[in-house]
């Protein structure tokens, strides 16, 4: 486990329901949480680019065969 060493305003800290060290950590794993939704947002963005160009083509391909207009 590590130290982390804050300044706070105290009228933040008044706001806390509980421990500063619960209200801290909570705080982290929210932005923990965000922050890994944003990279997998991006690594699925360019990912789909990647394949769209390929989609694109097995379409042109099924729209082509007989009997599908």
């Amino acid at each position: 486990m590590k130290v982390i060493s804050l300044k706070n305003d105290d009228k933040i800290i008044e706001q806390c329901d509980f421990s500063r060290n619960k209200y801290i950590n909570e705080a982290l794993d929210y932005h923990n949480k965000i922050q890994r939704n944003k990279l997998l947002e991006k690594i699925l963005k360019k990912e789909s680019s990647l394949v769209s160009k390929e989609s694109i083509k097995v379409l042109k391909e099924f729209e082509n065969i007989e009997g599908i207009d």
